[in-house]
C-alpha cells in the first residue's frame, strides 16, 4: 500500500489567542491540533492571536503532531492576513471555515500561492452549513491539495434547527452524505465536537457512534477529551490481533496459489486484506506518532 496514513483520532481546537494553551499543547497526546483564528478568537484579538500563532508554529516542539491552523471565513476583514501569516508559517495545513464553493478554496489557495506557500501546502475545509453538506461533491473535486473535511456540527445543527448533542438522529443525513463524499474522493473526514465537557458518558457514545459511521476522528474543544477519542478511534488489541491474522493466512494463501482463504470461520478474500492492511499501517503511524 502507498499511502502514508496519519493518525488523526483526536484533533484538538486550541484558541489562538491563548499563549498558556498553546505553549501546553506540545505535551498534549493529540495527533492533531487545529490553532483557531476564527471562532474562539474575539474581534480586537485577531491581530496579535495571529502573531501568536505563528510564532508558535515557528518555535516547533509540537514533535509529531499534525498543526492546522484555522483562518477566518474569506468575507472577512482578517482572511487575507491568516492566509498570508499561516503560507510560511510552517503549519502543517491550513483549515478554512464554512466552505460552501469551490471559489472559497481556488481563492484561499491563491492567497496563499501569492505569499509564497509551499506549493504541497494541504487544506483542510470545514463543512458546516446545509449548502455545504448538499454541494460537498462538487467542492471537493478535483481539489488536489484537499487532505480533510472536518464537520462543523455545532453550527449545522442550529441551521437545521435541531439538537448538536444527544443521539444526533437529525444530523444522520448530513453526516452520512459528508461521509460518503469524502470516500468517494479519497478524503479523510473528522467528526463534529462534543460541547457537554462534563459529560464523559455522552463523549464515549458520541465517539463510539462516529467511529461506526466511519469517521477517521473527532474534533475536539477540551484536553480531558483527547483520551477518549483516542481510544475510540484508535485499533484495539483484539482489532490489531485480528488484522495480522488476516494478513498472515492470505500471504500463505497466494503462496499455494489460492485467490480465497479461511481465517476463524470467515470466507477471506482481497478487499479483507486490503482492509486489514490498512488497519496496520495505522498502528504503524500511530506508533511513529507517539
Amino acid at each position: 500500500m502507498t499511502k502514508h496514513f496519519r493518525p488523526r483520532r483526536s484533533v484538538l481546537y486550541m484558541p489562538g489567542s491563548n499563549a498558556r494553551a498553546l505553549e501546553k499543547a506540545r505535551e498534549l497526546p493529540a495527533d492533531c491540533l487545529i490553532f483557531d483564528l476564527e471562532d474562539a478568537v474575539a474581534p480586537e484579538a485577531k491581530d496579535s492571536a495571529r502573531d501568536q500563532v505563528v510564532a508558535a508554529v515557528k518555535a516547533g516542539g509540537y514533535g509529531r503532531r499534525e498543526i492546522i491552523i484555522r483562518v477566518n471565513g474569506l468575507d472577512t476583514v482578517w482572511a487575507q492576513d491568516d492566509l498570508r501569516a499561516a503560507a510560511t508559517a510552517g503549519a502543517d495545513a491550513v483549515l478554512l471555515p464554512k466552505v460552501e464553493s469551490t471559489t472559497t478554496i481556488t481563492e484561499a489557495t491563491a492567497w496563499l500561492d501569492d505569499a509564497g506557500a509551499p506549493t504541497d501546502l494541504p487544506i483542510w475545509i470545514m463543512t458546516e452549513t446545509p449548502r455545504g453538506v448538499l454541494d460537498l461533491d462538487s467542492i471537493v473535486a478535483g481539489q488536489s491539495r484537499l487532505q480533510v473535511i472536518v464537520m462543523g456540527t455545532s453550527d449545522l445543527a442550529k441551521q437545521m434547527r435541531i439538537a448538536s448533542d444527544g443521539d444526533r438522529m437529525g444530523l444522520m443525513y448530513a453526516l452520512g452524505r459528508c461521509l460518503l463524499t469524502a470516500r468517494a474522493h479519497g478524503i479523510d473526514i473528522i467528526d463534529g465536537v462534543h460541547l457537554a465537557l462534563d459529560d464523559a458518558e455522552g463523549l464515549r457514545i458520541a465517539c463510539q457512534q462516529g467511529r461506526e459511521l466511519g469517521f477517521d476522528g473527532k474534533s475536539l474543544i477540551h484536553p480531558r477529551q483527547i483520551a477518549t477519542a483516542n481510544e475510540h478511534f484508535g485499533v484495539s488489541t483484539a482489532e490489531a490481533a485480528d488484522a495480522r491474522k488476516i494478513v498472515a493466512a492470505w500471504q500463505a494463501a497466494r503462496k499455494e496459489g489460492l485467490g480465497i482463504t479461511v481465517v476463524d470461520g470467515r470466507l477471506v478474500e482481497q478487499l479483507h486484506v486490503e482492509a486489514a492492511e490498512r488497519v496496520l499501517e495505522i498502528i504503524k503511524a500511530t506508533e511513529e506518532h507517539s
